[in-house]
């Protein structure tokens, strides 16, 4: 069985992802808009994957014979100046889910609830994928930047991603 404290948390968590699939969603949209798909393509794929994180709790939450409670999801923002800055966001956003996700470990830890420890385990592992994607795309968006690269070839390479 699932602790209070911890059930309460994971919930939290699902909130976070479900946010984090909204707001993937909206930067896609924001891409389809400029016609650059590839990137919409990728963005759409990372959401697909943080509603997937979402479900890996609610699910979780369920086995534990815990209760999942759904709490209300912020809006997004619907527009950004830059490529960089959508990518940079995207970055800081992911750094954000890893604290939190560092949070909830501690959390097991200090209640012993060794269940929920390998399953963030897993977490933590997706995380360091996930700030690793992130900060290659800047990084690639910096070379395109300083020697005037073309955006669509980026586009054309993000385009190509396939989901899991």
């Amino acid at each position: 069985m699932i602790s209070k404290s911890m059930q309460d948390a994971i919930n939290e968590q699902i909130k976070n992802e479900l946010y984090s699939a909204y707001l993937y969603l909206s930067m896609s949209a924001h891409f389809e808009g400029l016609n650059l798909n590839g990137f919409a393509k990728w963005l759409r794929i990372q959401a697909e994957e943080e509603l997937g994180h979402a479900m890996k709790f609610f699910d979780y939450i369920h086995e534990r014979g815990g209760q999942v409670i759904l709490k209300a999801i912020d809006q997004p923002p619907a527009e950004w100046k830059s490529n960089m800055e959508v990518f940079e966001q995207v970055l800081a956003h992911e750094q954000k889910i890893t604290a939190m996700i560092n949070k909830l470990y501690e959390q097991a830890l200090k209640e012993n609830d060794y269940p929920s420890q390998i399953l963030l385990q897993w977490y933590i592992n997706e995380q360091v994928e996930e700030e690793k994607n992130a900060t290659q795309i800047i990084e690639n968006l910096k070379l395109i930047d300083a020697h005037g690269t073309a955006v669509l070839m980026l586009d054309r390479e993000l385009g190509k991603r396939e989901s899991d």
